[in-house]
């Protein structure tokens, strides 16, 4: 795997041989820090983290990353820079490729993360937008992979808002990847056509399958099912309506049992609104391995820097 320089900005851009090299590399740097042994790929280098929206585990988890590894972060937030108010997108990437050599961005608009890629002509990494989450994939995959020992042929159910981030990257990377992918959600939240195309295109090469329904008993046979916030940052206003509208695909105790699989595990994003989108019976249970994925964004966020930026 070589794509040292690349932007990583959403895993249609990469090849499954790529994401997996991500996942592998991430495992190898968790067990090497396991250890107390971290690197010095990134020596010399200062990274900007452009923060649009506030985070936990993404912030942290570049921070952390870049600094075990030798660079420097500078955080800067949505009041520390004039990103897109007072100046436009693209003289402030021009200005902060000339003095930083890679950028984050978490954040509202896709095009903004696109715009800083092309005009910054520095590896630009998609911390999140509102179109795709693509870091938090690698990390789910990671938590996959460790649990079953592989990722090609697991099924993965996603319970919720089908037309979200999360839900869109779920398609596409599973797709990538070669794991089967289910969407259950109301019909008023399925995904794009365009994102269901892509997903279904790039699982027929794999040999997987892509299913968008609205029936909850779809969620037999998933080895993982997977659900997320039914309100995104900057849709508060719509709380009420989306509770009523997706109380039915709540994931809880009965949701699980309808897996039919006693090894089935829960995942989530996170942060998780505890009786909403699932219920804490389900998001505290023994086969809810939510802090391993959030542990894994650490990992694989590091992985990415290092596979586009490191030495």
């Amino acid at each position: 795997m070589n794509i040292k320089g690349r932007s990583f900005l959403a895993l249609k851009d990469f090849t499954p041989e790529e994401i997996g090299g991500l996942i592998d590399l991430a495992a190898d740097l968790k067990a090497k820090k396991k250890k107390g042994i971290t690197g010095n790929s990134l020596k010399g280098k200062n990274v900007a983290l452009i923060f649009e929206k506030p985070s936990t585990r993404t912030r942290c988890a570049f921070t952390i990353g870049a600094i075990d590894e030798g660079a420097h972060p500078e955080y800067l937030g949505k009041d520390d820079i004039q990103l897109g108010h007072k100046e436009s997108v693209e003289d402030t990437a021009r200005v902060l490729g000339r003095m930083f050599d890679a950028i984050e961005f978490r954040g509202f608009k896709h095009e903004n993360v696109e715009a800083l890629a092309k005009y910054s002509g520095v590896p630009v990494w998609n911390g999140l937008t509102d179109l795709c989450h693509p870091t938090q994939i690698l990390a789910d995959f990671l938590t996959m992979k460790e649990h079953f020992g592989k990722l090609e042929g697991l099924t993965l159910v996603f319970v919720g808002d089908g037309r979200n981030n999360m839900a869109n990257s779920l398609l596409v990377g599973s797709g990538k990847m070669g794991v089967n992918i289910k969407i259950i959600a109301p019909k008023q939240l399925w995904p794009t056509d365009e994102v269901v195309d892509m997903a279904k295109k790039f699982a027929a090469e794999a040999g997987s399958s892509v299913i968008i329904t609205d029936d909850v008993n779809q969620v037999e046979g998933a080895d993982v099912v997977y659900t997320d916030v039914w309100c995104s940052m900057g849709e508060e206003d719509k709380a009420a309506e989306r509770v009523k509208l997706l109380k039915p695909y709540q994931v809880n105790k009965e949701l699980m049992a309808k897996t039919g699989k006693d090894t089935s595990i829960f995942l989530h994003c996170l942060p998780a609104v505890k009786g909403n989108e699932v219920t804490t019976e389900v998001f505290e249970a023994e086969n809810s391995l939510v802090f391993d994925e959030a542990e894994n964004r650490m990992h694989t966020i590091k992985a990415v820097m290092v596979a586009t930026l490191g030495e």
